[in-house]
């Protein structure tokens, strides 16, 4: 039994093993991000049940541009479709879609239903799905530095202004809260140039199912686990 007074506020989930997860069955990497997409509209819909406010996906990274090209390709049109396919019923729901991370060279026709998107569910009020698409938590940090100098140089803020509240609010990620638990499915144990500033106080979980084999009660199960660890924040609890 969960505790309903005690649930993430953010839940962040990097996705792995969709290609381990096919070869393994003797099937193609197409196939393991089919059915990766398919666990993330199930894992969205365990999340809104529960009533978690904020789920973000590691969905492309960064270094992702560097896989073979037919597998860029493939992943921009699950993207593409997903985008088509998803975005009226996330509305319907009450679901508001954001993504994060740099836009070049992402795809012009994906960047336009990507902004379509948010702002047809910007007012929604239900959980929030996050998409982190060609994003990296070190290129975020550098944006956010170079806001704010933009920012002192035009005369709105002061170096002497900065702190921790102030700074994260230059992120792709102001305005959310910071995730209190981390998911990386297929048992790796690394957050992989993912949300390293926002993850800094969040309870870490790594079950050795790839993405695909990942359903609601396992995402049940790591709300469990979190539900059992004690959060400090560095101090001592009486």
């Amino acid at each position: 039994m969960l505790d309903n007074n005690n649930l993430p506020k953010h839940v962040a989930i990097i996705m792995d093993g969709n290609g381990r997860w096919a070869k393994e069955k003797g099937l193609s990497r197409t196939a393991g991000h089919r059915e990766g997409v398919n666990r993330l509209r199930e894992n969205v819909e365990c999340a809104r049940r529960l009533g978690i406010k904020v789920v973000t996906f590691f969905a492309f990274s960064a270094e992702n541009w560097d896989r073979p090209k037919s597998e860029i390709n493939m992943l921009m049109r699950y993207l593409n479709n997903f985008l088509d396919a998803e975005v009226n019923k996330l509305h319907k729901n009450n679901i508001r879609f954001m993504v994060i991370g740099r836009k070049e060279p992402m795809p012009k026709n994906i960047l336009l239903k990507i902004k379509r998107a948010e702002d047809k569910t910007k007012a929604n009020t239900g959980i929030i799905v996050v998409l982190a698409l060609n994003y990296g938590a070190r290129q975020e940090i550098i944006d956010a530095a170079k806001k704010f100098a933009a920012s002192c140089l035009d005369g709105l803020v002061r170096i002497n202004d900065i702190n921790e509240e102030m700074f994260s609010s230059y992120f792709y990620t102001a305005g959310l809260p910071d995730p209190d638990l981390l998911i990386r499915t297929s048992g790796e144990m690394r957050i992989s140039n993912f949300l390293l500033w926002q993850l800094s106080y969040a309870e870490l979980y790594f079950p050795d199912k790839y993405w695909p084999d990942f359903h609601t009660r396992d995402f049940e199960k790591a709300i469990e686990e979190y539900q059992k660890r004690e959060r400090r924040f560095g101090r001592i609890n009486a």
